[in-house]
């Protein structure tokens, strides 16, 4: 148990272990809807937000049952000791419990707004347990599926509204979940080769995660910037798509340019090593955040026809 650790309730503990901070991620529903210029349609809105809570639901459950089955290892975590079941704050029958609670409220939810939906949930669901259970100590395959989740997560905000989805859209939620996924595993690796001072790379028994001793700095740096290329090519045809509906200005071909700025903004912090928590990393910067929402308002001014 981490002595050290602030006191919770049980109540909070829960919370805590559901990770609601990662629920930012879960935003990328709404990128289909808004790229169809739709967003704001009726009938799209409310499964839209029907879709975001029941993967907000499903992503918890998946939390809470990774948590409770490595909660040995992530006590011998430096950081990971801290979580609520690992610190014995959350009891493991707890979390079990209420993994299922929530795993089965979203499939109820989403199977409600539409049975496809339901269906890309269900599908999120096994990828995430897949992952969790078998998959994320086998290099490429971990990265492969860490990076369906980002895509079924964009995919669902689809779904739900009956959207067509364009396969540029796809691509660029594809690599660019890739490219985060590898700037993740790019950033533990730095972290635990400056810790132990071996810049070869890591023994499967030095690694706290055992995939990163498959890989190394300079092959994960490959992935990341080959699928950052891949990613903004795909972007700009996406944007170029976008930007055959009627506008007063090119908004969405001006969308690429903080598109690409994000991009080489957030490679900067992948290349310092400091991308281990994505979503601390984005909402850290401050010049990050400035021009995601440039790209925010441009994008969808170009995708609303304003």
């Amino acid at each position: 148990m981490a002595t050290d650790t602030p006191h919770r309730s049980l109540p909070v503990a829960l919370v805590v272990a559901m990770r609601p901070r990662q629920w930012l991620k879960n935003v990328l529903v709404f990128a289909a809807p808004l790229a169809a210029g739709a967003i704001f349609e009726p009938g799209v809105l409310a499964p839209t937000v029907g879709a975001f809570v029941a993967f907000c639901l499903i992503s918890s459950s998946t939390y809470l049952i990774n948590d409770a089955r490595d909660v040995e290892a992530d006590r011998e975590h430096p950081t990971k000791r801290y979580r609520p079941i690992a610190a014995g704050q959350l009891p493991a029958s707890v979390a079990w419990a209420a993994a299922a609670v929530l795993a089965l409220a979203s499939l109820a939810l989403s199977l409600a707004i539409r049975p496809s939906l339901a269906g890309v949930v269900a599908i999120y669901f096994v990828f995430t347990l897949a992952y969790s259970l078998k998959f994320k100590h086998e290099p490429v395959i971990e990265l492969a599926l860490l990076s369906m989740g980002f895509l079924l997560r964009a995919i669902a905000g689809g779904v739900a509204s009956d959207l067509p989805i364009s396969q540029w859209f796809l691509i660029v939620a594809g690599f660019g979940s890739l490219f985060m996924a590898a700037g993740k595993r790019y950033s533990e690796l730095d972290r635990s080769i400056s810790r132990l001072g071996d810049a070869e790379g890591l023994d499967p028994g030095q690694s706290p995660r055992r995939s990163l001793s498959g890989y190394t700095l300079g092959y994960l740096r490959f992935v990341w910037a080959t699928a950052a290329a891949v990613t903004i090519t795909a972007y700009c045809l996406w944007a170029f798509e976008v930007a055959a509906a009627p506008s007063t200005l090119p908004w969405a071909q001006w969308s690429v340019l903080p598109f690409v700025l994000a991009i080489l903004r957030y490679g900067v912090v992948v290349d310092k090593g400091q991308a281990e928590a994505p979503e601390d990393a984005v909402l850290g910067d401050r010049v990050l955040l400035v021009i995601a929402a440039a790209w925010v308002v441009t994008f969808s001014l170009g995708a609303l026809g304003v």
